[in-house]
């Protein structure tokens, strides 16, 4: 596997979970400290959840909070001119759309896929690099073969096989699974199309001394010139300009650079004394035809690269993960049954896609331009509306997620409920070890892939090892074949 990212650890974690030996690449000798992504949706916190790592997971939030706790008590409380009545009043943040804030009292306290998610908020507010640390130790303790300082240099599939050669040898793999970033080189050695649109904008995120800031305002604002975002910790700013990408990607970023761009887009005559960490991005958006070829894999941003506003990218990566886990270790163990590895991308395509549109169109809303201005008020008008925040909402959590299975049940296709089970548990503690979970009914021959619980009240469902419902009835009986293939006694 190439690439130690929280997708690749996660995968790798998926893998070893299913029996798989697996062993991961990574060029960089410790986990980048670039500030990155910064809080979990919905679906990464049950995914995560389902592999019992919600200790490690609150303990990082509560370090994360009190860092933002700490910087609200410098700032004055967020204030947002309703636009009907021009009054001000104070709201709690419930995330963003191209920086028109939500407010949390504005949801429809009725929708039950939020109130479900509600539970999971304590989990949200965790860095990529504290994933990356929770996820790295998990691995390891699953025996995966973590190898930092070394990176892949080219690769040959073969009928039964692929050959990676790296900068610390040659290794023969079943498979290769391609979880290195936006500038993949396994997508780009193994020939996956990548079509997309161009970059409209070049931004920058950074943690910084400032000095001058008093006219900045927390949280995020458009300006004539483009957006901009000040905190919710001390030195921490996001600013984006249009204009097409930067001339040189690579390019390191400089204090005078990032000054530049804060003083051009937010009218504030800032003052960059020093960079504790930056990364440049742009809103280029793109992604694969499809995410396997032979017997190589994309996952995260190999196959799909977009802007990081709203915060999908990490959890859509961390769901490509999960997706392709059991269904790739199903392969290697030789259960799977006809089909199923392709059900990767059927399943994760429509919702990666669904991202890019998703930033694309923060992206319009943000453009400095009149008639872009113009669209931006109607949006916040509706963000101020339940109807409105609790759609928006709705979409950046990730609760509407799901999957077009065979089925009428509203369960099917949907994630599982974290029912109460019939021994005290929890449906999510029996999801710990990777397999699948079979509520309600029996099957035997297949306890090397499934385990069995009741409930009382629910139905009978087949939950996957990723926690979705493959299938759910009220009266009849699985069939776990296209799933789970044969049981063990017929093979």
């Amino acid at each position: 596997m190439a690439g130690a990212g929280p997708v690749g650890l996660m995968l790798a974690c998926e893998l070893a979970l299913g029996g798989v030996q697996v062993v991961v690449l990574e060029r960089r000798e410790d986990i980048d400290q670039t500030i990155k992504a910064g809080s979990l949706n919905a679906p990464t916190i049950e995914a995560l959840e389902r592999r019992g790592l919600t200790p490690a997971l609150r303990e990082a939030a509560e370090t994360t909070m009190a860092a933002f706790a700490a910087f609200q008590k410098t700032q004055p409380p967020f204030q947002q001119t309703q636009p009907q009545s021009g009054a001000p009043k104070q709201r709690k943040f419930a995330g963003h759309f191209g920086g028109i804030m939500l407010d949390a009292a504005d949801l429809d306290p009725a929708d039950e896929r939020l109130a479900a998610a509600g539970r999971l908020g304590a989990m949200a507010i965790v860095s990529q690099q504290q994933l990356e640390a929770i996820l790295q130790e998990r691995a390891l303790e699953l025996g995966v073969d973590l190898r930092r300082g070394v990176a892949i240099t080219g690769f040959a599939e073969e009928a039964d096989a692929v050959v990676v050669h790296t900068s610390g040898g040659t290794l023969r793999a079943g498979w290769l699974a391609g979880c290195d970033g936006g500038r993949s080189l396994v997508r780009k050695l193994a020939g996956f199309e990548f079509p997309g649109t161009e970059p409209e904008i070049t931004a920058y995120q950074a943690l910084a001394d400032l000095e001058g800031t008093s006219g900045l305002r927390p949280g995020w604002h458009a300006t004539d010139a483009g957006v901009y975002s000040f905190g919710p910790v001390p030195g921490r700013v996001l600013v984006a300009e249009f204009g097409g990408g930067p001339a040189d990607r690579d390019a390191p970023v400089t204090e005078a650079e990032l000054q530049g761009a804060i003083r051009r887009v937010t009218g504030v005559d800032v003052e960059v004394t020093g960079i504790r960490t930056v990364t440049r991005f742009t809103d280029n958006a793109r992604q694969a035809t499809t995410y396997r070829k032979g017997r190589v894999l994309l996952a995260g941003d190999a196959a799909h690269v977009h802007s990081p506003f709203g915060g999908q990218g990490l959890n859509l990566g961390i769901g490509d993960a999960m997706n392709l886990g059991w269904k790739l270790a199903a392969t290697v163990r030789g259960w799977a049954p006809a089909g199923l590895l392709d059900t990767y991308t059927a399943e994760r395509h429509p919702i990666g896609a669904w991202v890019l549109d998703w930033t694309r169109a923060q992206i319009a809303i943000m453009r400095p331009d009149r008639h872009a201005r113009a669209l931006r008020r109607v949006l916040a008008d509706l963000a101020g509306t339940t109807d409105g925040a609790t759609y928006l909402a709705t979409r950046i959590s990730g609760v509407w997620q799901g999957y077009d299975l065979p089925g009428d049940h509203p369960l099917t296709g949907r994630t599982a409920p974290d029912l109460e089970l019939s021994d005290g548990t929890r449906l999510a503690d029996r999801l710990h070890g990777g397999k699948a979970l079979l509520l309600n009914a029996k099957a035997d021959g297949y306890e090397d892939r499934l385990t069995h619980a009741t409930a009382e009240g629910a139905p009978r469902m087949l939950v996957r090892p990723d926690g979705y419902v493959a299938w759910a009835s009220d009266t009849e009986d699985a069939d776990l074949a296209p799933w789970l293939g044969g049981p063990t006694c017929s093979r």
